[in-house]
């Protein structure tokens, strides 16, 4: 069963940090880009981080770079997402996502959904 789970959302302060990881099963992630996405209250899911399957490049969207990095370990089939300096902006639901290798964060190519786990950014 192809499937991805999410863990390490959780309520944080401005400026603090954490880090999801998204586990893979039934699938290797040296056939398929990872990335994250996350969707905010009443707006559009959006592609923040992602990875490719295998030379390792990287996308971050702007409102992210500089702040967040994305890591991927093929021995544990799992992908990170290092998170810091947290902004209130940054709360949404993140949902980690496979898509087959080519153009990254690309919202319609994405094959796999996670669940998802709630970021809450708030003092």
């Amino acid at each position: 069963q192809v499937q991805l789970v999410e863990s390490g959302g959780g309520l944080v302060q401005p400026g603090g940090s954490l880090r999801l990881s998204c586990a893979a099963s039934g699938f290797s992630l040296d056939d398929y880009s990872i990335g994250w996405f996350r969707q905010a209250p009443g707006k559009e899911r959006e592609g923040v981080s992602c990875i490719s399957a295998r030379v390792g490049s990287t996308y971050y969207a702007d409102s992210v770079k500089g702040r967040f990095t994305i890591s991927r370990d093929n021995a544990k089939n799992t992908v990170y997402l290092q998170m810091n300096s947290l902004k209130p902006e940054d709360t949404a639901v993140y949902y980690c996502a496979a898509e087959p290798p080519g153009r990254l964060c690309t919202l319609l190519r994405v094959e796999v959904w996670g669940q998802g786990t709630l970021v809450t950014v708030s003092s």
